[in-house]
């Protein structure tokens, strides 16, 4: 089934809820997450299979500094349609809605076992960065 990608495209909480259980091995917590991408975000995007309503299959958020700069948050793909490459598309979605509203930059960060699929199959590249845990 062909997958449809939509910038600022809309969904449910319980959807994602679930999506991000899954994806980051959790139990589904009740975030309200559509009000929080409309409050904080620049956008995000929706994978759904098939056209219109059909399944969510991906999400990715982007929040930004209100200037020039927006940040990959959150991309997550349902396991039965990882290894086809939509997680890469909704960074590049993502990218593209950016990139519209007129940043400069996009930043993300990971952990390392998903180096390979943030610099091979999405074009990101190393910088030096600072980090503290809180």
């Amino acid at each position: 089934m062909a997958i449809t990608y939509e910038w600022r495209g809309d969904f449910e909480d319980p959807e994602v809820n679930l999506l991000h259980a899954e994806g980051f091995g959790h139990p589904a917590l009740d975030i309200g997450w559509r009000e929080q991408v409309r409050r904080h975000s620049l956008g995000w995007v929706c994978a759904r299979d098939g056209a219109g309503a059909g399944e969510l299959a991906g999400f990715v958020n982007v929040a930004w500094d209100g200037g020039v700069h927006a940040f990959v948050l959150d991309t997550v793909v349902a396991g039965r349609r990882r290894g086809q490459g939509i997680g890469a598309a909704l960074v590049a979605r993502a990218a593209e809605g950016a990139r519209d509203a007129r940043c400069e930059w996009l930043h993300v960060d990971f952990d390392d076992e998903l180096r390979g699929f943030y610099f091979d199959a999405c074009g990101f590249r190393s910088t030096a960065a600072g980090l503290i845990a809180l």
